[in-house]
């Protein structure tokens, strides 16, 4: 049997599992979805997010790249982040990374991997915007490790720069950041970074939503 078979085969099971436990089971998964949390992280195959974290479908939104990245110009990770923020409500946002990522191992070579290269770069700035506490990381392991951290970290910063999330504080107080890594040695996941709704931002990164926000309630007034 072809190995895309079996995934099939899985799929009926499952199903057939959920229906035996709950008839109405997917009624209620196709009614809707009202998921609290977004998750933002690799795309390695080792890190599902429903199965670590023990949920079921509907109860995280997911966007997944190669090394959980949150870059302006992604329109994918933006389009994902405004749906999210903006029609689900989501009340927390997770970036998620996971020690023994290739990606980030990759960012800290010098090796030329093509087109990927482009994508790493966002890595590589973390590496040199942190690079004097890396460099005094004498273990490599350790300083690899370490990169990941940085990684969320930065990633999460990025999130409260973007006026998708500073709209959302400023207009209900949500969502709430957090940056955390998962360990494949062990199978929990650290929580090394939070950022509360309303927290500051570098002022250069700061939007003022006055005028657009009292133009949006003119308009729905008027209507």
């Amino acid at each position: 049997m072809q190995s895309y078979k079996r995934l099939l085969l899985a799929n009926k099971a499952w199903a057939a599992e959920k229906l035996m436990l709950d008839e109405s089971y997917f009624d209620a998964l196709a009614a809707d979805q009202k998921p609290e949390f977004l998750w933002i992280g690799c795309a390695d195959s080792r890190v599902p997010a429903n199965e670590v974290t023990g949920t079921a479908p509907g109860e995280i939104f997911v966007h997944r790249n190669v090394a959980n990245l949150v870059i302006h110009t992604d329109i994918n990770m933006l389009s994902v982040l405004q749906y999210a923020v903006e029609v689900l409500e989501v009340k927390h946002i997770l970036v998620v990374g996971h020690y023994g990522c290739g990606g980030v191992k990759a960012a800290m070579t010098n090796k030329d991997f093509g087109l990927i290269n482009k994508w790493l770069r966002n890595i590589k700035d973390v590496y040199s915007k942190h690079e004097d506490e890396l460099i005094s990381v004498s273990d490599d392991h350790e300083r690899f490790d370490r990169l990941v951290e940085l990684n969320v970290i930065e990633q999460t910063k990025n999130l409260a720069k973007t006026t998708i999330i500073q709209k959302a504080w400023k207009k209900r107080n949500y969502p709430h950041l957090h940056g955390w890594v998962f360990d494949l040695h062990t199978g929990l996941i650290n929580s090394i970074s939070e950022i509360p709704p309303g927290s500051p931002v570098e002022s250069i990164y700061r939007y003022d939503f006055e005028d657009s926000l009292q133009k949006q309630e003119e308009d729905l007034s008027q209507n």
